[in-house]
């Protein structure tokens, strides 16, 4: 067999050009949550722009916020986060504004969710930082068995006939702010002292009437069998009732009539992306119905593209914002759970 010197060089030539664009393959960082980009998700964008996605999970604000910030690790390119996040990530300068003419997937979205200037922490000086992409309300769960007509006011939580029949979330910002609301308080998210110090004495009633506080979502799904419990103030929303009813719970889902807390969780741009138009294109194909469906297929989460059969469309719904003192409200409510009595306020 004859040695063809011209056909050796040219393999090696296609070699090297092929390691060469292999190399050259652009990566996008993705910094997000469980559920939110899935391995068939993440596949099917990378062959669709020729690209390679790193994703990077996290379980709470606090690692998110850690993640953006490490001296080491990579320097990620978009990152989902809720609404009161994006503006503390804002002020830090962490976010590159958005060009929505590269973002035609919003046109798909609810008109609730198109309108920009009712949800804070979508723009800022005028200018697109953040897309709505997930979202629950923070509503009652309830026994369907104890309740013959579904309870219409969070004060139901504090009703004596519930009494040790009652979960709560072990968390000093939500709980004042639900309380607040439930209180009558048109701004839950920026409390005087005088509103704080009487929602400090609702909050240790509150105490006294549930049986614990529960920190996970499966935690609460267990506790909320096990001791037949009438209603949850369900943190997590609407992924907790899919929880408990894949347990066998017979459970239903109820909006306050004074309002319901809501987490919105958004796409966003870092300010040390270097592909913009990239991560604009994972923003836009995250808003497309094959992707934004899976989430309440396999999440229990709603999207921004479909109505919610929880959520009607006349509900007042206060998506999270910065409270006016998160950590005051933190030692309060540590106070407040250990069972300290009034008078050490």
């Amino acid at each position: 067999m004859a040695f063809n010197k011209n056909s050796l060089l040219t393999g090696i030539i296609g070699c090297l050009l092929c390691c060469q664009l292999a190399v050259a393959k652009d990566v996008l960082r993705v910094l997000a949550w469980p559920g939110y980009a899935d391995p068939d998700v993440v596949h099917a964008f990378e062959q669709r722009f020729q690209v390679s996605v790193e994703v990077t999970f996290v379980d709470s604000d606090e690692a998110l916020w850690a993640k953006m910030h490490a001296v080491a690790g990579p320097r990620f390119d978009v990152l989902a986060a809720n609404t009161a996040e994006m503006q503390r990530y804002f002020a830090a300068g962490l976010l590159k504004p958005l060009d929505p003419a590269l973002l035609p997937n919003t046109r798909r979205q609810l008109p609730r969710f198109r309108n920009l200037a009712a949800i804070p922490g979508l723009q800022q000086q005028g200018r697109l930082y953040a897309v709505p992409f997930t979202y629950s309300t923070m509503g009652i769960i309830y026994d369907r068995r104890q309740f013959a007509v579904p309870p219409d006011s969070m004060n139901v939580l504090w009703d004596p006939r519930y009494r040790h029949k009652v979960l709560d979330f072990n968390s000093g910002q939500h709980n004042f702010s639900f309380t607040a609301l439930a209180s009558g308080i048109a701004q839950p998210f920026a409390l005087s002292a005088a509103q704080r110090d009487r929602l400090v004495q609702r909050l240790i009633a509150l105490r006294r009437n549930v049986l614990t506080f529960y920190s996970l979502p499966e935690e609460g799904t267990e506790l909320f069998i096990r001791h037949k419990i009438a209603l949850m103030f369900g943190n997590y929303g609407t992924q907790q009732l899919n929880s408990l009813r894949q347990a066998g719970a017979d459970v239903g889902y109820a909006i306050p009539r004074e309002g319901v807390l809501a987490w919105l969780d958004c796409w966003a741009m870092t300010a040390a992306s270097s592909k913009p138009r990239l991560a604009q294109q994972w923003i836009n194909y995250m808003l497309e119905p094959a992707v934004s469906g899976l989430l309440p297929a396999r999440q229990g989460l709603a999207n921004t593209l479909s109505a919610s059969d929880e959520l009607k469309p006349g509900a007042k719904v206060l998506w999270l914002q910065p409270v006016e003192n998160a950590a005051l409200r933190e030692a309060l409510w540590q106070k407040i759970y250990s069972g300290d009595r009034p008078g050490s306020f």
